[in-house]
Order: C-alpha cells, then structure tokens, then sequence
C-alpha cells in the first residue's frame, strides 16, 4: 500500500521549531567549514603533505555522505527529530575531540562532526522548504544565511582561541552547545503531515522530471558543494604560502569566502524579487568563476582575499536555489529522493577538494590545484544551459 506526505503549510511549522532550526544552522556553518582555518595547524603539528591534509575533507565529507543516507531513512519512516537529535549530538562528540594529540584521533573527530551535520542539513532544508511554499527559494537562502553567520565567525574564533591558548575550551563550548541543542530538538514540536489522496500522489509521481533532470540536478549537487568547499577549504593554506608563513590575516582567509557567501545570501532573497532564479545563478557562477580566476592569477595577498570574498558572494545563492528547485520540481517525493541528492553533495565535498590536493602534490603548485574549482563552476554553466527550460518554468 503506498501513502504519501502532503507538505505542511507555514502556519502548521511552529516558529520555535524554526527558530531552533536556524539557532543550530549556525553551528552547523562552523562545523562545516570548521577543518578550513585548523587546517594549517594540523599540517604543521603533524608535518603533512597537501594530499594527507586533502584527506581531512575527504573524511569529513565522506563521513556526511553516510550522514545523509541515514538521515533520508530515519526522517522517511519516523519524520525529522530522529535525524536532527542524532546529528547533534555527533557534532558535539566530533567538535570535542578535534584539538586531538594523534592524527588518528582528529580524523575519527572529523568523521564524527561530518557525519553529524550529514544527518541535520538535509532535514532542516527539507522542512524549511516544505513550510515556505512558493516563496521556498527566499526563505532557504535565509536559512542559509544562518549557516553562513556561523561559518564566517569561525575563523575568526579559531584565531582568537589560537592567540590565547583557548583553542580546546572553544571546541568544548562548540560541542556544548551542540549538546543544548539535542536536548533541545528532543522537546520542540513539529508539525505532523497528513496522507496525501493516493490518487493525487499518483498523479504526481507521474509528472515527475525526465530521467535526464534528475541526472543534471544531482550532478549540479555534486560539482557545487565541491567547489564551494574546495575554495573555503584551501583559502587559508593558500594565503600562507602567499606570504610564506600563516600570519593573523593567513588564518581569516576563509572568512573572507564565508562573508562574501553570507553577504550574498542575505542580499538573494531581494534579488529574487526582480531577477528570475535562472538568471540569477547564471550571474553566480559567472562571479564565482570570476573569483577563483583572481584568487589563481594574484601575485598579492590582498587581490588574492579580494577574489576569495567575490568568489563566495559568487557561491551564495547558487545550493538554496538547488534545493528550492528540487523541492518545488518533486514534491512529496522529494522526500525519498533527498538522500541521493543530498548524498551526492557530501561526495562532491568529499571528492573535489581532495583532488584540489592530488593535482597540486603531483603540479607542485596549489594555484594548479585551484584550477579544479574553476573548472567546476565552468562545468555548472553547461548543465545549467541544458536544463535552461526547465529552470524557466
């Protein structure tokens, strides 16, 4: 017997629940990104090359590839809560134990914390996009924007804590709140969706995108959240080598990617009230391509930040539309396919930076490496134009 999920309107997704959701969105953004500015601490305390430190984020992603899928069968058979109280309470076990003695250590932490936010994201976009409705684009790039206050704020923090020594104390304050937060998702109410008429869901399922969309789309999850966290990632590595040593403005690199992305996010939803969703991804890549062409082409640290900031304000629109998208384009059924896109996506965060570290080890150069990003979004703009009309409509 086949039952589907019918979305619930805003007003039965209580404003705590969504308030909670985007409180924990902001953690989510620092234990994201969280492996970008410790990076270059890890790389001096254990002497490693760029392909060993490149294997940080292939765990930290791989790890939120299993994240992802555990997440799509909890939230399909019990709802959203399992997954998000799950989650959390793996990112606080990961963040705790990340300033850790052996490398070993700090990469079982990094599984722990990816596989954690593999659990929340694709929840929290999921019902988000579900309570806005038509205007789900606008309201997912706030969500975003969320992830983005805590992805900017990380680096700076990570410096703080470095300067003063503070850096376990701060991990501990992380994986504290994490743990509030757990607790917290435990209690808050979600709203409880009712069956869909068969009919209608077979009507539905029936109008689904051709095979050849879904395919576009999962490759444009894969390749975009790749990119993204290749800049992020290597920005603070590659301004240390600019200036042969890491230095305060070396290790707030990837804010500069992270304010540019969070700027671009907040700004989207104005945006989208004059500029078509097609079009203005179109704009995004063209920037983000841009940034990355200057962050490879600077001889100076300055131009060098100066791109990273554009390629991020490039970045900013580009997955909450993805997923507004996709949650517009198979309804119900969004649901059960959101585990193979949002997989997709952790394998893209997984595959792509680590290959920004193999081309730059075998090149001998991490501008070389950085090639890999640009070419990504160069890629996006071609899938973009073959689903040009469907974007349109």
């Amino acid at each position: 017997m086949s039952t589907a999920i019918a979305v619930p309107s805003a007003a039965s997704s209580p404003r705590s629940t969504l308030t909670l959701l985007f409180a924990g969105f902001v953690l989510t953004g620092i234990s994201t990104v969280i492996v970008g500015p410790i990076l270059p601490v890890f790389i001096s305390r254990w002497a490693l090359d760029d392909s060993q430190a490149g294997l940080f984020f292939t765990v930290q992603f791989a790890a939120s590839l299993g994240g992802v899928l555990l997440s799509g069968m909890l939230t399909s058979r019990w709802g959203f809560r399992p997954a998000l109280i799950l989650g959390y309470l793996a990112i606080s076990f990961g963040l705790g134990m990340l300033n850790a003695p052996a490398h070993t250590i700090a990469l079982v932490a990094t599984a722990f914390f990816g596989g954690g936010y593999g659990l929340v994201i694709p929840g929290t976009n999921l019902f988000v996009a579900e309570s806005a409705g038509a205007r789900n684009a606008a309201l997912l790039n706030y969500l975003n924007f969320a992830w983005g206050i805590g992805a900017v704020s990380c680096s700076p923090l990570i410096l703080l804590a470095l300067k003063y020594q503070f850096l376990p104390g701060l991990l501990i304050t992380f994986a504290s709140v994490s743990g509030v937060l757990t607790l917290a998702f435990l209690f808050v109410p979600f709203a409880t969706a009712k069956r869909a008429d068969p009919a209608a869901a077979a009507a539905e399922t029936s109008t689904l995108p051709a095979l050849w969309i879904t395919i576009a789309l999962a490759a444009l999850f894969f390749i975009y959240v790749g990119m993204e966290t290749s800049i992020g990632g290597w920005a603070a590595e590659h301004a240390k080598r600019m200036v042969n040593g890491a230095s305060l403005i070396t290790t707030l690199a990837p804010m500069f990617f992270y304010l540019g992305l969070t700027t671009g996010r907040g700004l989207a939803p104005i945006a989208l009230l004059r500029i078509r969703e097609n079009m203005l991804v179109f704009a995004a890549l063209a920037i983000a391509s841009l940034g990355t062409a200057i962050v490879i082409a600077s001889n100076t640290l300055p131009v060098a930040l100066s791109g990273v900031a554009i390629a991020g304000f490039g970045c900013a629109s580009i997955y909450p539309i993805l997923i507004a998208w996709f949650s517009r384009w198979y309804g119900a059924a969004a649901r059960g396919l959101g585990s193979i896109m949002f997989s997709l996506a952790s394998l893209g965060g997984a595959a792509v930076p680590w290959l920004v570290g193999f081309v730059s080890t075998q090149a001998g150069s991490l501008r070389i490496g950085l090639l890999v990003p640009l070419f990504s979004a160069l890629l996006m703009i071609v899938l973009l134009l073959l689903l040009r009309r469907q974007t349109a409509a």
